[in-house]
This record gives structure tokens, sequence and C-alpha cells, in this order.
């Protein structure tokens, strides 16, 4: 699809990077609050598929779900030229299935994902070891999308009052780590929200600033759980900013970074500059 097939095709549009895209990246939650099935996706990406790079199942959900559904599911998005993401369910295979993470890895080849995210949210692990996952997954011919974090315990639906209870993480750990990752081949990394500007009384924008300046911020991906947060997020660091949101904000997202709409404090504001 290019511009002029759009409706309304003779209003301004900030320009956006053509798929497969480097930035600008919208990776968005397939099911985890709620299910999705083939028809429910089919619509989502027949709207707004232009605008959608990469479905990211959560929480494990794929392993809830027929294995025919699951593959359906995954065809739908590679018509529309969506990548696939396992999301950061690797750290309960680690726990769980220690012996099987290999197999894991090759599964998701097996099934067409073709993004394995690593995260470790929950665990106390050396770094090497996660560093070995991501070489495991490049190593099967898959992207390796490892996820860094300021908070022990992020990942999940833990509290203020349990996260403040655990100890935070130094960000030049997680910059760190984000960076050896990077040299053992890592796609993307998957910059967790928690600690920074979820289930916290006061976001750590500085974090945000000092992740994106020291790791590079086309190598990451923010997750920006509600429109306030990828609203400060594109505010910041302009509209092809790569960000995680729930599938239902894919249009007030593609609003804001177009430049079709925004909040009292982005409308109108949100502007790109293409030499062509």
């Amino acid at each position: 699809m290019t511009d002029s097939d759009l409706a309304f095709s003779f209003l301004h549009r900030n320009h956006r990077p053509d798929k497969p895209r480097e930035k600008g990246i919208t990776e968005i939650r397939g099911p985890y609050y709620d299910p999705m099935g083939p028809r429910e996706l089919r619509d989502i990406l027949e709207t707004m598929g232009r605008y959608v790079d990469i479905y990211k199942f959560s929480g494990g959900s794929f392993a809830l779900m027929p294995e025919d559904a699951v593959r359906e599911l995954l065809d739908v998005c590679h018509e529309f030229d969506v990548e696939v993401s396992t999301g950061g369910f690797i750290e309960n295979v680690l726990v769980r299935d220690h012996d099987e993470v290999e197999r894991y890895v090759e599964e998701a080849g097996d099934l067409g994902f073709d993004i394995v995210e690593i995260s470790s949210g929950f665990l106390a692990v050396d770094v090497e070891d996660m560093v070995g996952l991501t070489e495991l997954v490049a190593d099967h011919g898959l992207k390796p999308k490892p996820e860094i974090n300021v908070q022990f315990g992020a990942g999940g639906a833990s509290s203020v009052e349990e996260l403040e209870s655990e100890e935070a993480i130094d960000p030049a750990s997680a910059i760190a780590e984000a960076e050896r990752h990077l040299e053992a081949g890592a796609y993307k990394i998957m910059v967790e929200s928690e600690g920074i500007t979820e289930r916290v009384r006061e976001w750590r924008t500085d974090v945000a600033f000092a992740i994106a300046n020291e790791v590079g911020i086309e190598h990451c991906v923010f997750e920006a759980a509600d429109p306030p947060v990828f609203e400060w997020y594109v505010k910041n660091f302009g509209p092809n900013v790569n960000l995680f949101v729930d599938n239902s904000q894919i249009v007030e997202l593609e609003c804001m970074r177009s430049g079709l709409w925004g909040k009292k404090s982005s409308w109108g504001r949100t502007v790109t500059y293409d030499r062509g």
C-alpha cells in the first residue's frame, strides 16, 4: 500500500519508513489480557497492518492453544509482513523445563516464529548465561530480542509495594548487559517499563534517557503500557521511536506518530523531515 491508497490521501502525514523498518517499530500485544483469534487479528491488520511490525504472544499463551491455531495466527501476521515474537517466556522454561530450552527455541522456529524474546525479570541469573541464550537463538536462525530491566521482579503484575520491597537494578548494569547482547547478535533490546514508567510512584525518565543515549535509541524497543507513556516517548525521542503497546492502542499511537492527532501537549507538534 502507498500513501495514495489511503483515504483522504491529500492530507499531510509525517513520513514513516516502509516495512521492514528498523525505526518507528510498533510491537503489539497478542493473546494475554484477552484471547485473540485469527478473525480479530485479520480485522486489525487489514485496517492497521501497515503500521504494525511485531506481534507478541505474552505469558506463554501459545502453550494453551492448539498448534493449528498458533500456526494460523502466525500465517495471518506473515501475510501482512508482521513478524511474530514468543514474548518473554523463556525464563519460565529455564526454571520449569531446564533441559528443554534448546527444544523450546527449535519449536519456535518450526512453528514459524521470527523472534524469541529473552527475559529474566524474575530470575537471578548471570549475564553470561543470558548472552548465551542470545547466541543460541541466533544460531537457530531466529532473531534474539533480549529484555533489560532496572527492577528485579519486572515483567509481571506486581504492585508498587511489592516492587519497592525488591532492590532496584543499577541502570549502568542494564546498559552493559544490553551492549553484550548486541555484540552477540541481538536484533533489538526490549526495555521493560516496570521500574521506569510502570509500577513506580514517579517516572524514572532519567533511566529512559540513559538507556537511549548509551545503548542507542535505534537498538531499543521501549514498553509503553499506557497512552501517557507512549506520548512521553514520542515527545522526547520523536515519532520514529520503537514502542511496544497493547493492540488496543495501535490507532492512537499511529495518529500521534503521523501528526494527525495528539494530546494537549503533543497536538500539532509531532513532525518529521524526509530529505527524500
